[in-house]
């Protein structure tokens, strides 16, 4: 299968989901488009950088969501973000075996402010809404605009992440901490730098991602079968809960905490993989995903 990072959205949901499979809410031919981005004399696009549907995974229905990041970066205004929510609702109503994300986004438009932040917090509320009513929301990213913003926010709220080593996770860009703090503070034109702060090897150190996987859809469809497959299981442990429970969210609290706690003080992602176990940290980022994972999963934080 192809690259991740190369395909466009839609080329990500032929290979990912089982063939012919996808039934496509709101089609681009009804041209539903930002009403704010015409009076900016800006380029639309008739499905608004968001592919949203159901579709077939291993023969079982889940919800999905793809966003194109060749369209404004991905980046989420009033339409784009009622798409999903629109999605993650009738997901409630339907209850699929799963949903799952697709995000590739530099987070809200600028272009439409105040309604594009109204739209990601309404995002998030659907995500747990979704949560709350039995169905795991799963969230991919591996595009080369990596997951910024709130739409950050959003994939942390869901069940499981999986990341590429070519992935980044944030809230705040690089290039947004440079303008604010100041070079000193972080250097976007470091790109090892940037990669070893938000990229998916450092993300699944310090427990941010659930799994990861090269760079290949192929990899990101086992990677999304088997989270189905854990939470299912987990489940019927009774070890955890689709939902967002108080003990959860405490947990979490006890994660965030011993990351204060161990690196507060640390500059530098490097000396967190030391201060987590490993012998050789400078070399990690050159390791291949399977020797990555082999060296890396008895240290990341929050292993057992």
């Amino acid at each position: 299968m192809s690259s991740y990072l190369e395909c466009n959205a839609r080329e990500r949901i032929q290979q990912l989901f089982d063939p012919n499979s996808l039934d496509e809410f709101l089609l681009p031919s009804a041209r539903v488009i930002s009403p704010h981005l015409g009076q900016l004399n800006a380029p639309v696009a008739f499905d608004d950088g968001v592919v949203v549907g159901k579709a077939l995974l291993h023969g079982e229905t889940v919800f999905i969501a793809a966003q194109e990041g060749g369209f404004m970066g991905g980046a989420v205004g009033e339409v784009h973000g009622a798409k999903l929510v629109g999605m993650l609702r009738r997901a409630v109503l339907e209850k699929p075996r799963a949903v799952v994300l697709l995000l590739e986004t530099g987070g809200v438009r600028l272009h439409e402010a105040n309604a594009g932040l109204i739209a990601v917090s309404e995002v998030m509320r659907a995500v747990l809404d979704t949560r709350a009513a039995g169905i795991p929301v799963i969230v991919l990213i591996g595009g080369s605009n990596g997951c910024f913003g709130g739409m950050g926010i959003v994939a942390r709220c869901a069940n499981w992440i999986v990341m590429s080593e070519e992935a980044r996770l944030a809230m705040s860009g690089p290039e947004v901490i440079e303008t604010a703090n100041g070079v000193e503070e972080f250097d976007s034109r470091d790109r090892a730098l940037v990669w070893r702060t938000t990229g998916g090897k450092h993300r699944y150190m310090i427990g941010d991602c659930q799994a990861i996987v090269t760079d290949s859809v192929g990899a990101f469809r086992t990677a999304a079968i088997e989270a189905i497959e854990a939470i299912q299981i987990s489940c019927a442990d009774h070890s955890d809960h689709v939902a967002l429970s108080l003990e959860a969210l405490e947990r979490e609290q006890d994660l965030l905490t011993q990351r204060i706690n161990a690196f507060g003080t640390l500059r530098d992602p490097l000396d967190i993989w030391r201060a987590l176990g490993m012998n050789d940290p400078a070399n990690m980022p050159m390791l291949e995903i399977s020797d990555f994972i082999s060296k890396a999963q008895h240290h990341r934080l929050g292993a057992a």
